[in-house]
């Protein structure tokens, strides 16, 4: 085994919580709704420690190596931590026996502090949590056997959130029961490390020897080369790369040989949408068919993946999670050592077999895993990130791959905003009134705050600050934790929870604000007022995020114009852009601009909209095949539908709610060499207009009907007011972009492959405007100017050189 093989490192704390875990998983107590609820409170940290005077040091960094052999195999381990606090206890004449008082007889030299914010009233809290126990008796076994001490001492300090009560759990331990129980601890976890070990030579070895799958495209090899640089020098890189370029085995391929350099210590691969997920999945797939050998986890939604119809963690609610965490290290250890590919179907099947809940156990084997695939949540959502990975303040050799990097703006915005309604503290206040009178005074106490703002707004209102609401907030959160630790809740439990974290995480978003957010209160659809912490640019909570790991590669065959997509995706003038050239012949595209025809609000009426099916006949009577026209709203398009059913044969359309079934049933009405033409309605932006891979004659022309511009909203002219005032371009930045990103989403439907031959169609005389025509990808250009007097000419003479 290489030298480099034979030290292992694992934090203190990611080693008790892995080997130490026990009993079920269990979401009815507040303790355990969120898993990181200890965790949280740095600023308590910091004050505490400020507050304890000469004789403490804290941060302390500590770690210790110790020789482990297993199977064989000779190793060191190296676990490392840091101490929140070492206090040395000084005893006044401690050298005068007869003055030492027998409470002193037994005080060690030194304690080892480990500190934890809490929400929870402390007086619940009977014994220390035991993950946090062990992680102080780490570092008390770390010190002592630094500094030659026979016995330690332990402290742990929680300390209230809110009120900042604090209390103690201390105890004196020896170093003989303190080596004796890490003993212990690290041979339990020596079989895992020499699995790793031994795993990660057979990867790099078999990585070493592989070869790019196929014959390089036109730019491919410049494309992996680049992805494979910008990896090895620590940057990001922004490709805009055309449909048939290759994009996901450009991306996993260089990645994949950084990681057999020992560049990269984990691959995640991030989509927005499933049927990206599946491409990736693909991808892996075909180089490990090459020789391949990589564990890759696909991380699946919560919902999707429970046994239950609807997730309920529980052991009262679900069998599996009744002892789960008894026997999750055996079903995780089995499934490493049989599968590589650790698939939905894959995962279902061993937490059949060892009977725990098959979602959690993905997250387990994520840890073990080479490569991720996973929605961009896990990464950058501050509510489910995975903090296994990107808790501590550790940089590690993380790449992210980032497919359909176009969608991760609204995303990121969303998942750094908050919202509340005032609606759901009353309700939640009607469930509780009888148990928790106090709760519900609190809960009362935030609606009349609300209540002050709602009689101050019409109907959109901007605030510079809620510091009152917020103070009631967090009074609110201490009696609310307590409550849920108390009490089993029945009646309004979901209501309930939901509330509890919705505030939660509206607190943690308000510790962010900055000027890269806006406050305000309005009314949804259902008239119920709401406030908003609303993320205006992502871009400083995306790169704390990519700080986490090595290297980003944000892709997209949608990134124009790239400066705006580097600009709200945290790049830097040291970053990468690239545009990968279309593999694709100009002669098999042609792409067409409707010049008498216009879907601006003021022109949506009966004539135009004729004037649009009047376009469509045209365009697909030419030649007999599978269209998609795409549409701005479903409400135009039905409207148009309504219209268009008798002059339009073979037409079907979109439902605003289709189930993956009925999708899939969509779907296949696109067939290969249909002998009837078949028309499909759609939604630009929606399920139909990205994702979908319908190659060669099953789709051969798109007509895109509008520039895809969002509705006008107040939230919409919020943007447009502070991206006028932060970059002057305040249009371009709130409805410009992302209505032509929906466009050319929905035109890159069409040719998927170097054989495809297909027409697009643009509808909306502003495509004629440089502040349009300027953002088409490169391959677009030239694009025929038409009209309704000579489409049908232009359209024949195309289908006619086919």
């Amino acid at each position: 085994m290489p030298d480099a093989q034979k030290e292992v490192k694992i934090s203190v704390r990611n080693l008790v919580e892995f080997i130490m875990r026990s009993g079920d998983l269990d979401n009815t107590r507040g303790g355990k709704i969120d898993t990181e609820a200890m965790q949280a409170g740095s600023r308590i940290h910091r004050k505490i420690q400020k507050q304890m005077g000469a004789n403490y040091t804290a941060e302390v960094p500590l770690s210790i190596t110790v020789p482990i052999t297993y199977e064989d195999v000779l190793f060191d381990l190296t676990v490392e931590g840091r101490a929140d606090g070492i206090i040395l206890n000084e005893v006044k004449d401690r050298v005068d026996s007869d003055k030492i008082s027998d409470e002193y007889e037994e005080l060690p030299e030194i304690t080892i502090d480990e500190i934890k914010g809490v929400y929870m009233d402390l007086h619940i809290l009977k014994e220390p949590v035991a993950v946090h126990r062990a992680q102080a008796m780490c570092y008390a076994y770390m010190y002592a056997v630094k500094n030659g001490h026979e016995k330690i001492g332990i402290r742990l300090t929680y300390c209230n959130l809110e009120t900042e009560n604090v209390k103690y759990f201390e105890e004196v331990l020896s170093l003989q029961d303190l080596a004796e129980w890490f003993e212990e601890l690290i041979n339990e976890y020596a079989k895992w490390a020499v699995w790793q070990m031994k795993w990660v030579v057979k990867r790099d070895e078999q990585i070493k020897k592989l070869d790019f799958p196929f014959a390089y495209r036109k730019g491919q090899k410049e494309l992996v080369t680049g992805v494979y640089k910008t990896i090895l020098r620590k940057k990001k890189l922004f490709i805009e790369a055309p449909t048939g370029v290759g994009k996901t085995i450009s991306t996993v391929f260089p990645a994949v040989k950084a990681m057999g350099m020992g560049i990269a210590t984990r691959i995640f691969y991030l989509t927005a949408k499933t049927i990206t997920r599946t491409v990736a999945e693909e991808t892996f797939r075909l180089l490990a068919q090459k020789g391949l050998n990589m564990k890759v986890t696909t991380i699946t939604a919560k919902e999707k993946i429970c046994i239950l119809a609807k997730p309920d963690c529980n052991p009262v609610s679900c069998e599996r999670a009744k002892g789960h965490y008894d026997r999750i290290n055996d079903a995780v250890y089995d499934m490493l050592t049989s599968e590589n590919e650790i698939s939905r179907d894959s995962i279902l099947y061993y937490a059949e077999k060892h009977k725990v809940c098959p979602f959690e156990m993905s997250l387990d084997l994520s840890l073990w895993s080479d490569a991720i695939i996973c929605d961009y949540n896990y990464v950058f959502d501050p509510n489910v990130y995975l903090r296994r990975f990107f808790a501590a303040d550790k940089k590690e050799d993380y790449v992210f791959l980032i497919d359909e990097a176009h969608n991760l703006v609204d995303r990121a915005r969303e998942m750094y905003s908050a919202v509340l309604y005032k609606d759901d503290f009353l309700e939640v206040k009607k469930f509780i009134k009888e148990l928790s009178p106090k709760l519900a005074k609190l809960l009362d106490n935030c609606n009349k705050e609300l209540l002050k703002l709602r009689r101050e707004c019409d109907e959109f209102e901007v605030w510079e600050e809620i510091s009152s609401f917020y103070f009631s907030l967090l009074r609110l959160m201490t009696e609310f934790e307590t409550f849920l630790q108390e009490n089993d809740i029945n009646e309004g439990r979901e209501e309930i929870l939901k509330l509890y974290m919705d505030i939660r995480h509206f607190m943690n978003i308000y510790e962010l604000l900055d000027d890269n957010y806006r406050i305000y209160t309005d009314y949804d659809e259902s008239d119920k007022f709401r406030i908003k912490l609303q993320c205006m640019d992502p871009s400083k909570n995306l790169s704390g995020c990519y700080e986490k790991g090595r290297s980003a590669i944000l892709f997209s065959a949608t990134l124009l114009p790239i400066r705006y997509y580097m600009d709200q995706l945290g790049g830097t003038d040291e970053d990468y852009a690239v545009y990968a050239p279309s593999s694709f012949s100009k002669e098999n595209r042609l792409v067409m601009v409707g010049a008498d025809v216009s879907t601006k609000y003021t022109r949506r009426n009966e004539r135009e909209y004729r004037k649009i099916i009047k376009y469509i006949k045209e365009f697909t009577d030419a030649k007999t095949g599978n269209y998609m026209v795409f549409f701005p709203s479903y409400q135009m398009m039905q409207a148009v539908a309504d219209l268009a059913k008798e002059e339009l044969e073979g037409l079907v359309i979109q439902d605003s709610n289709m189930t993956e079934g009925e999708r899939e049933a969509f779907l296949e009405n696109f067939v290969e060499n249909p002998k009837e033409s078949r028309i499909g309605f759609c939604v630009m932006g929606g399920i139909f207009s990205e994702g979908i891979d319908l190659k060669y004659s099953r789709l051969i022309g798109a007509v895109i009907v509008g520039t895809g511009l969002p509705m006008v909203c107040n939230e919409r002219e919020l943007f447009r007011n502070y991206f006028d005032e932060k970059k002057g371009k305040g249009f371009d930045y709130a409805y410009l972009y992302q209505g032509m990103n929906k466009v050319l989403q929905s035109a890159g439907r069409v040719i998927r492959t170097n054989e495809d031959r297909g027409a697009i169609l643009l509808l909306d005389e502003r495509f004629l405007s440089p502040q349009y025509y300027q953002l088409f990808p490169g391959e677009w250009f030239p694009f025929e100017i038409v009209n309704l007097n000579n489409i049908r000419n232009t359209i024949k003479s195309f289908w006619d050189k086919s």
